[in-house]
């Protein structure tokens, strides 16, 4: 009986698992059910009504359409984006690099032309220009004391030099200078007008042809008997040498003599220059070195007369 009773018990316990299992499958089929209506109701609220009752078919392949339409124009977008940077990028790069490099280039060829045309307009321009006239033209006497007035500055420079480092008084140093620099600067413009008119810049044959008489005619004493110096009162070579040992007072005499000397030998040039010369420029200069080496001589006489020196004989 105890058996029985057992088989009795396990076939009830089958029976309840079977009728469990059952149960169970119909409450998952009825939720299935329920989770499909309520899907299709979702999807005719979505999708209009087209008739054939297939709104939810509608609904999802729309969906679908549009996640892949989408996933197609994101993919269309990322692929024109590089080559949008790279056209931005091409851009940008010919906005900031070239810029500046067609200008250094441009700016450059621009200078070169422009050098170029104004070395050939200045050559044409020599070349062709028009004639100029005959009472535009230097003659004999602006290019002959040009010349030789140069010469015979060059010397009161070397004196003028010496004496602004060697002079004993303060006086003595500054008329040095004053006249060195004066007539360094004499020289510089007589030189450029002899450039422009195409003229030699030293004469190539004997000094002072250009004024009647010539050397010959100017000057006494004992300039006129000293052959060893190409103009009227200039230094000879020994007393160059002499002046440049000499110091204290006796540098102060002998200057002055040297210097008082070579400006009246000048005087004759300039003035004939004055009265003979065609250039208006070159006459104006003439006169201005007759008043500035006549001040400096009345200057020197005085120092010299200080000094109880006399002027050398001219």
């Amino acid at each position: 009986m105890t058996v029985e009773v057992r088989d009795t018990g396990d076939e009830r316990d089958e029976q309840q698992t079977g009728q469990g299992t059952s149960e169970t499958g119909d409450t998952g089929r009825h939720a299935d059910e329920q989770a499909a209506a309520e899907r299709r109701d979702a999807g005719k609220d979505a999708a209009p009504d087209t008739g054939d009752g297939k709104q939810s078919d509608l609904a999802a392949a729309d969906a679908a359409e549009d996640a892949d339409g989408g996933g197609d124009a994101a993919g269309e977008q990322d692929e024109h984006d590089e080559p949008d940077a790279v056209e931005d990028d091409e851009s940008e790069f010919g906005r900031r690099t070239p810029a500046w490099a067609r200008a250094l280039v441009y700016g450059a060829a621009a200078l070169a032309l422009l050098l170029v045309g104004a070395t050939v307009g200045l050559v044409i321009g020599r070349s062709q220009s028009t004639p100029v006239a005959e009472e535009d033209k230097p003659n004999a006497v602006d290019i002959g004391f040009c010349q030789d007035m140069s010469v015979h500055h060059r010397q009161a420079v070397e004196m003028g030099d010496i004496a602004r480092l060697r002079g004993h008084s303060r006086e003595v140093r500054v008329l040095g200078y004053d006249i060195s620099s004066t007539q360094n600067g004499q020289i510089g413009r007589m030189q450029g007008w002899l450039t422009l008119w195409d003229a030699p810049a030293q004469a190539p044959g004997e000094l002072m042809t250009w004024m009647k008489g010539g050397h010959g005619g100017h000057g006494t004493g004992q300039h006129a008997q000293s052959d060893d110096v190409p103009m009227p009162g200039m230094a000879t070579e020994q007393e160059m040498r002499k002046l440049r040992r000499l110091s204290g007072r006796e540098f102060d005499v002998f200057f002055l003599q040297l210097m008082l000397r070579h400006h009246q030998g000048g005087t004759a040039m300039a003035e004939y220059a004055v009265e003979h010369a065609r250039i208006p420029a070159v006459r104006a200069l003439a006169q201005s070195m007759l008043d500035s080496q006549g001040s400096e001589m009345k200057v020197m006489r005085a120092m010299l007369e200080q000094l109880g020196a006399e002027p050398l004989p001219f």
